[in-house]
């Protein structure tokens, strides 16, 4: 066969895995300001679930994850009496927005703190509630810091959706693998796969990185250093 003979069914597999980088980083993106605003606050009963949430998915590997939202999950569902059964497109996005969110949250927390204590002084001269202080002082300085280490993440999830593969969702790994089966053609088909994500993350990486400039130039426009 010809490398373009391989291209349809990959680039089918290719748009599966885009689709799921998507919706998990969005997803991951606001687990990411949940978990990590929730680490943050002097109540026990959102600081206590964050903490245990980003310490249990940061500590784990994604691939358990992966197989125990799809696996095992439903085994406790029987056992309680109830449906938990999630297609595996589900299993795989819960799992990679959970991992991405717990690295984020940590994205989160930091960029927040690292905000000057005089910002917060400041807030606290003017009046200002601590949703105030959060709303127009910390995030609008916080939210172009975590801009390059989100990137990063969106581009290691990107690249982490390969593991979807293990239970039976059709993305470009998959795909890869199936065809490496039926034509043995272990090096046209993993080479083919390898310049595929490579130029999946040069996209993303453009998109991000514009996404970073714009964040900074609505920082820029809204009096930010």
């Amino acid at each position: 066969m010809n490398w373009i003979d391989y291209l349809g069914p990959m680039m089918d597999g290719a748009w599966i895995t885009v689709k799921l980088t998507f919706y998990s980083t969005i997803l991951g993106a606001i687990f990411s300001f949940m978990f990590g605003l929730g680490k943050l606050s002097r109540h026990w009963y959102f600081k206590v679930p964050s903490v245990t949430y980003i310490e249990v998915f940061r500590g784990t590997s994604l691939l358990v994850q992966m197989f125990w939202l799809f696996y095992a999950l439903p085994l406790v569902g029987d056992l309680m009496g109830i449906n938990t059964r999630i297609p595996p497109v589900v299993a795989g996005i819960l799992a990679l927005s959970a991992n991405i969110g717990a690295y984020g949250a940590e994205v989160v927390r930091g960029a927040i703190q690292a905000v000057s204590k005089k910002q917060y002084e400041a807030a606290t001269a003017l009046n200002f509630t601590p949703k105030q202080t959060l709303w127009r002082i910390a995030l609008p300085q916080a939210i172009p810091e975590m801009m390059p280490p989100f990137g990063n993440l969106a581009i290691q999830n990107l690249k982490d959706t390969a593991l979807v593969s293990l239970i039976t969702i059709s993305d470009l790994a998959f795909v890869s693998e199936r065809l490496r089966n039926l034509t043995q053609e272990s090096a046209m088909v993993y080479t083919l796969a390898l310049f595929m994500y490579f130029g999946m993350a040069l996209v993303l990486a453009g998109m991000l990185k514009m996404l970073s400039q714009y964040v900074g130039t609505w920082r820029r426009a809204a009096g930010g250093k």
